[in-house]
This record gives C-alpha cells, structure tokens and sequence, in this order.
C-alpha cells in the first residue's frame, strides 16, 4: 500500500465519521448535509490521486486493512 492509497483510505473513512455524525441529528439531517462537500470533495481527489476511481473493491480492501475492527453496534 503506497502513500496515496493510505491517504485515499483515509479521506474515505473521515467521509464516513463525518456522514454517521451528521446523521446523529436526524431532526438536523436536512441542515448537516452541506458539511458532507468538503470530505466528499476530499475523497474524490484522494481517489484521482492513488488511480483508485472507479475501484472501490481495491479501495474497500485498504481501508479493510488499515482498519480490520469494525466498531461494536451499541443498541439505543
């Protein structure tokens, strides 16, 4: 895994905290979409960068890798 590919994971997982964040509030979700454009915007040019657009099976791979823990689901 080269840099660009660590960096493209990463991008996609912070794109992830932050949508699970913003849906939190669904009273908020209409309002809180707007914050999704800058890590959407981010994970699109991290994508173009590593050659990864377009292959989200590689992309699911690194982020498999570099986060092998899914977080346990917490009942509500």
């Amino acid at each position: 895994m080269n840099d660009l590919e660590v960096a493209a994971a990463q991008a996609y997982v912070r794109l992830l905290q932050t949508a699970r964040s913003a849906l939190l509030a669904p009273e908020r979700v209409p309002d809180s979409w707007p914050l999704l454009d800058g890590p959407i915007a981010e994970v699109d040019a991290a994508l173009d960068r590593a050659g990864l657009s377009g292959n989200e099976a590689h992309l699911f791979d690194l982020v498999t890798a570099l986060y092998p823990r899914v977080p346990e689901s917490v009942d509500t």
